[in-house]
């Protein structure tokens, strides 16, 4: 009679999906989920109008980017109102053919291979400064607080307002800069009307301004490490570079990190500078990738809103594949992102 009645159950938990389930766990799973959500439903009621703002600001502008991407929609095409008149859309579907014009083209490689100097050339003299930086204020020093706060003060002023300063003292004419130069007997210095000093001008501004961020978060890593390891390598005998090497640097790579690849991120969109300085000027000299998409839209005749929204897709798929690449590297070395 025992047997039989197994043998029921064991039919029946066969049949039924529902035991099926229950036997994986996935009855288990389901019951938690309904009891987190009877338990923390006030924290879900506060998330909510959060993740609705979040979809609404980037969730349809990056739909509907990709699908502009998709057409061929310009200002001349494009649904309008002239008076009381409606003038309805008339852009087509074209497919991938944006994506095939731009990664095939000169103008989108060449764009790109500047963006990615600039980025690289900015993060590291960035790193390489915000370190020593912090370093130094990581030590007892007199006027240490002052010095702290007068190096915060770039990232506290506007970055607008940072840059409009700079473009003064970049000016050939009248900027201070050459008139320093002229003191001296030295010529003046093309600072934005050339395109190599042009391209140097914009990398020592985004490094002024990104050097704040950069020594603060260096320089609360550097106040986490305990000094007993300082004391310790030093006792046995490890001079500074050693102790740096050996110490400093491990105690730093997780905060290393997360900045660099936020400031890799921000550096590689930073629009502000290079359109407030040059404007992608001289020429296109300076144009990075997300200025040229802005051109795209607001300043070529007709706008080509296909094409801007085209850039505008590839630069977001370049930075996840730089974000995935990056994350499998940190993996590998050990280091939890």
């Amino acid at each position: 009679m025992a047997v039989d009645t197994t043998g029921q159950s064991v039919a029946k938990a066969a049949g039924d999906p529902v035991a099926r389930g229950r036997s994986r766990g996935t009855g288990k799973r389901r019951r938690a989920e309904k009891r987190s959500l009877a338990t923390h439903w006030y924290a879900w009621a506060m998330v909510a109008p959060v993740i609705v703002v979040i979809a609404v600001i980037i969730g349809y502008p990056l739909v509907r980017g990709v699908y502009l991407s998709l057409t061929n929609a310009n200002e001349r095409n494009v649904a309008r109102s002239i008076g009381v008149n409606e003038i309805p859309a008339t852009y087509e579907f074209v497919g991938l053919d944006n994506y095939a014009d731009a990664l095939t083209g000169s103008q989108f490689l060449s764009t790109l291979g500047w963006t990615l100097v600039w980025t690289v050339a900015c993060v590291s003299v960035t790193f390489a400064l915000g370190l020593t930086l912090a370093n130094v204020l990581n030590r007892r020093i007199a006027g240490r607080s002052f010095y702290r706060l007068l190096l915060i003060l770039p990232w506290a002023v506007p970055g607008f307002v940072s840059v409009f300063a700079w473009r003064f003292l970049y000016n050939q004419d009248n900027g201070l800069l050459n008139k320093i130069l002229a003191g001296g007997g030295i010529d003046a210095v093309p600072w934005l009307n050339d395109p190599t000093w042009a391209k140097l001008s914009v990398i020592a501004v985004n490094v002024w301004l990104g050097v704040p961020f950069m020594m603060v978060a260096l320089l609360g890593g550097l106040q986490s490490i305990p000094g007993e390891l300082y004391e310790a390598a030093e006792m046995d005998g490890a001079n500074a570079w050693q102790r740096f090497r050996h110490i400093t640097m491990p105690g730093l790579s997780s905060v290393s990190t997360t900045v660099v690849l936020l400031s890799t991120i921000w550096t590689f969109n930073m629009f502000p500078v290079i359109f407030l300085l040059t404007r992608g000027g001289p020429g296109e000299a300076t144009q990075i990738l997300v200025t040229q998409a802005y051109k795209f839209s607001f300043e070529v005749s007709p706008r080509d809103f296909a094409q801007s929204s085209t850039w505008g897709v590839l630069i977001l798929v370049l930075l996840m594949l730089f974000a995935a690449v990056y994350r499998r590297v940190l993996r590998k070395q050990g280091e939890v992102w």
